[in-house]
Order: C-alpha cells, then structure tokens, then sequence
C-alpha cells in the first residue's frame, strides 16, 4: 500500500525531525513522532507531526480552521481572487516567490517557483486528519481514505491511474495525520497535465465497491496489529487517551482498535466521510518548482472548477483544563527497555503566541545533544538510551511529549525526577542572551536545511496550510523567534510544565515488574 506504515508514523515523530518544530528544530535534536505510534526501526516517511528535540528517536482568511469550541461547519467560500502573495526576500524563512489564486468554488491553490529545472511537486492538502473524527465509534475514517483514494474512478481504474503514475516516471504516495491527509506526486513538468487531471478526477469521482471496502478496511486492522507488536504504539495510545477526555486528539490517528474491527460494517458512512471532507473549500493544492502560474491556473480551472461545495462540518470539541496528574503504569509482554513517556498540555498553533516559539527553544535547551541534561544521563551517567522531546505543534492544543527509553527498570524514577529538575531549573534561573542567541541561530539554519528539494518545500508548505490555511503562517510563525526573550523562557518552564498538567506513562517488561514486585 501506499501510505506510510501506522507503526512508522508515530515512530518518526519521535526519531525524524519533520514537521513543524520538526521544521524548525530537527537538526542534531531527534524529534517527535506523529500521532500514530512509534518504531525505533521504521523507515522515516513523510512528516507528520511537529517535532522535537533530543537524540534518539503530532487565519483570518478561509478555509480557516475551526476553533475547537466553534463550528467547523464549512469555511465561507471567499471570493475568486489571485493574489502575488510573496516576493520573497533571503532574510526570510520561506524565500521563494509565491503566486495564490482562490476559485470560485472556494479551491485555494499556490504555485511556489522554485528552482527545480524540469521538476514539479503537486500536492493535494486535505485539511482533514483524525482531529476530525467526532463520532463516536467512528475513529480512524482519515487514515482509512488515504487508503481508499487510490482505488480507482470511472475514468481511471485503480489500474489505470497506476499506470499513468509509472508512464510519466512519477513519485506518488499519501500520509494522514491529526490534522491533515495529503496526496503528494514528483515529476517532471511535462507531466502536470496528467498529474492534475488524474488527482482532480479521483478528488471528484472515487468509487469503491462494499467488497473493496471491506478488503482496506480489513487492511487497515492488519496495519494497526503490526504497529502493536512494538510497545511504543501502546504508550502513545495510553498518552493521549488518557490525557485527553474531550477532544478528539484522544485517539491516534488509526484509531481505536474497537472502532477499526468494526470499521468493515461502516461502507454507508465512509461515503458521507467522504462526501463531507472531500470538498474544495477543504483543499489547497500546492505545486512547487519549475511552473508557470497561468498554466497552473488554466489546468486547475479546467479539471476542478466544476467541483462543488459540501455539507456543513461537525464541531470538534474542545478539551478543558487538565486539573491534576495522570500516571499510567504498562506492562509488555516479550523484552524491552523501560520507557518513559510524558505528555504536557500546551497551545494550539498560532502565528501571534510567542509561547509556541518559546516553547520550541525549551526543546532545544533540555533535550539536543549538547543539553546539559542529555549530556548528564545519556553521556555521563549512561542511564538513557535515548532521550527526546518537542512540543507537537496541532490545529488545536495538544501536548509538548517527552520519551526516554531507559536502560534498567529501577532507574525510571531517577530519570524522572532529573528532567522534572531541569525543568525547574530553567524555570528558576532561566537562560543568558548568548545562549538564546545560540539557540535561535541553530533553529534558523536546521529550517533552511528543509527546504532542500522542490518536494521537501511543498511538504514544509503543507504542514503549514494544515494549521492555518496559508503558506505566509511560515514567516509569521518564523518571526515569532526574534521576539522569545530569556524572561519567556523563565516564564513557560513554570506554567506549562506542572504536574497537574501533565500524563505520565511508563512501561516495563513484565519480567521487569514482577521483579519490581518482589
């Protein structure tokens, strides 16, 4: 199949850094997972959730995303425009000049020129992920259809549309996440003809048989029972299950395991998923690299202009205020280190709250490589295996994750404890300017470095588009970072890192803890 293994997903938020603070932190920091569930030796996919740091290892403009205490009924359709959204500038983080156009049918679309001879990354952004999951027993729907959108139209059977992707020598694949699933293909500029044909025709006109739904659904249960066989997709799953009572960050982005065993029986409600997702004023198309911006324009009009508008969207609920720690203890059957797993409540992305950035300096400080705490129970004292941690930069507020993978069992509340006292340390004394300084440089140059390839832009475009509708969220979130001063980083040590606000969840072998029990 085409998507990138539920195993491997969480697994690269916790090893590849990727994604927004992945963006903006991966180098020489580790990073976080996405919400699926972890792998220590999982291929890398495609990013998926913000990232971390550590060694080892979730707008004003439509389509806006609904607060989770609004509606996320359909986002008002703006009006048909075009707009030159940004000349850029080498002072800025997104340095490549950018040309947007809304539709009539509320289709938003931006051609990115980028220095790619021959080259051209088409990507279909569905603002959708299992943020979107609001009823109950109707978990994992997101991830499914990144399955199910390649099966086949009319006009293009699953066959056929293969053998387009092979004939112009293209690169295809999908990934799904909290809160996006998106559709990418690389090629060569002759082929965006074929390519937006073929993406805009399946994007309208998907059909799949019951049979052939039961045949992915019962794929996708298979996928979730392999990623079981590792015991990091059962932390994760423990984490955000227990640490959320509302939202629907609850569950991963597979979903529950009830909810997908039962997932052969929903063939009527995968259609009204699809018919309510699916939509243009959901989408935002990206094309990056060698493109001329009316060929683009003229393509895409030609091939979706006639795609309609959808049903309303359900609300997505909001999470209150956690009031007081949560600690879960697992066992594992079969051998594995002990591991740790800590999850703080934090903000939801904003490109105003310099919390967030803040926040992503706080990564860097306790958990890159030349962190005094990495150096003390990694290096010094050999206590670790690993150590990671970022916060997830979500839609809505989801949580700031931490992971060490510890070498013996008994050490678990040591390890603790020390990063519980460095949070308090920085808390309590803070940082000097050279050191933020320091940090933010490091920050800056590990951002450039994602922006390597043609793909790799439209990709950091779409994590963006994701959170706020928009690619200038890039530099507006960027320059969030010259204004993080030593006193914020003082000041969010203390009032998101308080046991009240955070689950904490370990897990040993049970050998380990009948031994403990002893």
């Amino acid at each position: 199949m085409r998507q990138v293994p539920f195993l491997a997903r969480r697994g690269q938020r916790l090893r590849h850094a990727v994604t927004l603070t992945w963006v903006l932190l991966s180098s020489g920091s580790g990073a976080m997972s996405s919400r699926a569930a972890g792998a220590a030796d999982a291929p890398a996919p495609k990013p998926l959730s913000p990232a971390p740091a550590g060694a080892g290892s979730r707008p004003s403009v439509p389509p806006t995303p609904a607060p989770a205490s609004g509606p996320a009924a359909a986002a008002a359709v703006p009006s048909p425009s075009q707009e030159h959204v940004m000349n850029k500038s080498g002072g800025e983080a997104f340095p490549f000049p950018v040309d947007q156009k809304v539709f009539a049918n509320g289709l938003r679309a931006y051609v990115v020129h980028y220095d790619s001879p021959g080259l051209v990354a088409y990507y279909s952004v569905v603002r959708t992920g299992s943020r979107n999951e609001v009823e109950p027993g109707k978990s994992g729907f997101a991830h499914f259809f990144e399955h199910m959108m390649f099966r086949g139209t009319d006009k293009y059977s699953q066959e056929a549309y293969n053998a387009v992707i092979k004939e112009i020598g293209a690169d295809s694949n999908a990934y799904t996440s909290d809160d996006l699933t998106v559709y990418h293909i690389l090629a060569g500029k002759a082929a965006l003809p074929r390519i937006v044909e073929i993406e805009a025709d399946r994007f309208q006109n998907l059909k799949y048989s019951e049979p052939d739904f039961e045949k992915e659904a019962r794929a996708v249960l298979g996928e979730y029972n392999k990623g079981a066989s590792n015991p990091f997709q059962k932390m994760f799953e423990a984490l955000f299950d227990h640490a959320f009572t509302r939202h629907t960050y609850k569950h991963t982005t597979i979903g529950f395991l009830k909810d997908i065993e039962n997932m052969p029986h929903e063939f009527a409600y995968s259609r009204q998923f699809f018919d309510r997702y699916y939509r243009p004023d959901n989408v935002t198309l990206v094309v990056v690299g060698d493109v001329a911006t009316e060929t683009a324009w003229d393509l895409i009009e030609k091939h979706y202009g006639g795609w309609k508008g959808g049903p309303p969207r359900p609300v997505v609920p909001s999470e209150p205020p956690q009031a007081a720690e949560k600690r879960v203890a697992l066992g594992w059957t079969g051998a594995t280190l002990p591991q740790l797993l800590i999850g703080y409540h934090t903000p939801g992305f904003s490109t105003t709250n310099v919390d967030l950035a803040a926040l992503d300096v706080l990564a860097e400080l306790l958990f890159a490589e030349r962190a005094p705490l990495y150096k003390r129970l990694v290096i010094t004292e050999q206590k670790v295996e690993t150590l990671s941690g970022a916060n997830e930069a979500h839609v809505d507020p989801n949580l700031f994750t931490i992971l060490a993978r510890v070498k013996k069992p008994e050490d678990l509340p040591g390890v603790e404890a020390a990063i519980s006292d460095e949070v308090k340390r920085l808390a309590r004394e803070g940082i000097d300017d050279k050191t933020l300084r320091d940090v933010l440089s490091h920050v800056k140059y590990a951002f450039a470095a994602q922006l390597a390839t043609a793909d790799k832009t439209a990709n950091v475009a779409a994590q963006f588009i994701a959170l706020t509708g928009k690619i200038d969220a890039i530099n507006a979130y960027f320059a969030l970072y010259d204004k993080v001063t030593p006193a914020d980083i003082k000041r969010i040590a203390a009032q998101y890192f308080a046991p009240s606000n955070r689950t904490v969840v370990t897990l040993k072998a049970n050998t380990d803890a009948k031994k403990a029990g002893r």
